[in-house]
């Protein structure tokens, strides 16, 4: 792109969840059009955009309808084939972000290979591809250790603790037998994680660091600023820096963090997308994260990310969504709900922003 993109153009989006669907209400209050691309006909996202293509990912008739619509396309999960952005790519419509970034954050192997090259501290791992190869990678790294998929796999699916080598066999096997990453386990006080954002020109800029508490592998609250974040701000922007900078990065991206002892930082997880961690910035920030990833992919100047309130967000997982009645009595809560029919257990519903105090402006 070699210049801004104007109101009333299209931007395509792989995807039909929840964040596609938050991103299309952004760019539609921009004045954007929306165009998706979702193997599903339910699609949370389809039902707020101009334009729904269901086909699968790697359908070559799907891409080019969809590049046909579109001014620039992005995604909303990193489960998208990174051969769906490189086709779209070879059709003309530039694709933010690009494949690079998708490939080395789809693969956990690749992704801590990177990070520690780009001088971002991780836990040490070992790439297992076989039972057999458990027990010594876990006399090198030390029980317990977390053996997770290299690919796919996200809140808390895909993983398996390693206690001891005799636990290898039922291991591996819990995790389908795939090719897998065997993690040191991580002795952190506590889970934080900062959404930054990076435009076409390379500016970067960072939202105040977020605290995590987690329900079974699934985020449920997320508290931002978190307590005490200016004492590690400054290094979670230098790590979301080096991170963006090394991908050649343009849009949104979550780091997840663990917070040690000592105060340090460890990478746990990057997200090349917006994150479940940013929804706090749709009310408690002066620019959400989804408005945030528009500008950026459209070529448009980074938004304000300052906080406004300090604020709690809370994930709606299955039948929590039934408390709808309750929250919007609340005077300082603020919900938003997906669309989705089914209710199922950890299934994300929806979630609620509450405003606990405001911050100096």
């Amino acid at each position: 792109m070699t210049s801004p993109l104007r109101p009333g153009a299209t931007i395509g989006i792989l995807g039909g969840g929840q964040l596609g669907r938050m991103l299309a209400l952004a760019a539609a209050r921009l004045g954007f059009d929306t165009a998706v691309l979702t193997p599903r006909t339910d699609a949370p996202d389809s039902r707020v955009s101009a334009f729904s293509i269901v086909a699968p990912y790697t359908d070559d008739k799907a891409l080019e309808a969809l590049a046909g619509v579109s001014d620039v396309v992005t995604f909303e999960f990193e489960n998208v084939p990174a051969s769906a952005l490189e086709k779209l790519a070879a059709l003309g419509v530039p694709v933010a972000p690009g494949p690079r970034a998708l490939a080395h954050t789809q693969d956990r192997v690749d992704e801590k290979t990177f990070l520690n090259a780009a001088g971002c501290p991780t836990v040490a791992f070992a790439a297992i591809e076989a039972a057999s190869q458990i027990a010594p990678a876990l006399a090198e790294l030390g029980g317990p250790a977390l053996l997770k998929t290299r690919r796919e796999g996200y809140d808390g699916k895909g993983q398996a603790w390693v206690k001891a080598a005799a636990d290898a066999e039922a291991a591996f096997a819990a995790i389908g037998g795939k090719p897998a990453i065997l993690e040191a386990r991580a002795a952190f006080v506590r889970e934080l994680s900062v959404i930054a954002a990076r435009s076409r020109d390379g500016t970067v800029a960072c939202y105040p660091v977020g605290e995590n508490r987690h329900d079974g592998g699934i985020l449920h609250f997320t508290r931002a600023p978190a307590p005490g974040a200016d004492r590690v701000q400054a290094a979670a922007e230098d790590i979301a820096r080096r991170i963006l900078d090394g991908l050649d990065y343009v849009g949104v991206l979550g780091v997840e963090l663990f917070e040690m002892e000592d105060g340090g930082l460890l990478v746990n997880e990057v997200a090349p997308r917006v994150h479940n961690s940013g929804h706090w910035t749709q009310d408690g920030a002066r620019c959400d994260q989804f408005e945030q990833h528009i500008r950026a992919v459209a070529g448009w100047p980074l938004g304000d990310t300052s906080a406004l309130f300090e604020t709690e967000m809370q994930n709606l997982l299955g039948s929590e969504v039934e408390t709808w009645p309750k929250v919007v009595a609340e005077p300082d809560a603020r919900l938003h709900l997906y669309g989705k029919g089914d209710i199922r257990p950890g299934r994300k519903m929806g979630h609620v922003n509450r405003l606990l105090r405001p911050l100096a402006r």
